[in-house]
């Protein structure tokens, strides 16, 4: 069985699917798949490199700021890397998912709707929490200002139609310890469910 884990940034949603790897669950990180396929010497990448030139690798790297900036200033130019990079990043995330022997496996996507893998998912989990503190939590663990990361999230999908579209809604607004109870529970249920399969 395959549940998505999704949440904004700055949600918790990668602390939620810590708790669950502790218990033994094997994830998959849609957005470290997104790195991966694009790792130096990928067939990806020399696609990449092909299409916008040489300039767009550093030391046989992807230079993820100056694709940033062509992708986001010209429409066309983010057509073309999705057309390309989502079709991979699905194949080697199903790849990774099925490699799980645990009783269910956990993906792992801040775009999980807005990129349709909900459609791979029997359950889907939102960590949720009040914009404002998403705010908060974000720039306090990293170097973005607000005006960056509201930018982020003024680009993802609403928390209504996120909320809407989740299965299970995890409330993050409290502390650790209320997440890590949450956490036990939505593993039972999950392993329940699973089981009954």
């Amino acid at each position: 069985m395959i549940v998505g884990l999704t949440g904004g940034i700055g949600s918790g949603k990668s602390s939620l699917a810590e708790l669950l790897v502790a218990e033994g669950v094997h994830r998959v990180d849609a957005d470290l798949v997104a790195r991966q396929v694009v790792a130096p010497e990928s067939p990806a990448l020399a696609k990449i490199a092909q299409h916008f030139g040489d300039d767009i690798l550093i030391d046989g790297e992807l230079n993820r700021a100056k694709l940033r900036q062509l992708v986001f200033s010209h429409a066309e130019h983010k057509q073309w890397l999705d057309n390309l990079l989502h079709p991979i990043i699905r194949e080697e995330i199903l790849r990774q998912l099925a490699l799980g022997q645990s009783p269910y496996q956990l993906l792992e996507a801040p775009l999980l709707f807005e990129n349709n893998l909900d459609s791979y998912c029997e359950k889907t989990v939102l960590v949720d929490l009040p914009v404002e503190l998403q705010l908060e939590r974000a720039a306090s663990r990293d170097e973005s200002s607000h005006q960056q990361i509201q930018a982020i999230i003024d680009a993802q999908m609403s928390r209504t139609e996120k909320q809407q579209r989740a299965d299970i809604i995890i409330d993050n607004a409290l502390d650790r310890s209320h997440l890590e109870k949450q956490a036990k529970q939505l593993h039972l249920q999950l392993s329940a469910l699973a089981n009954k399969r």
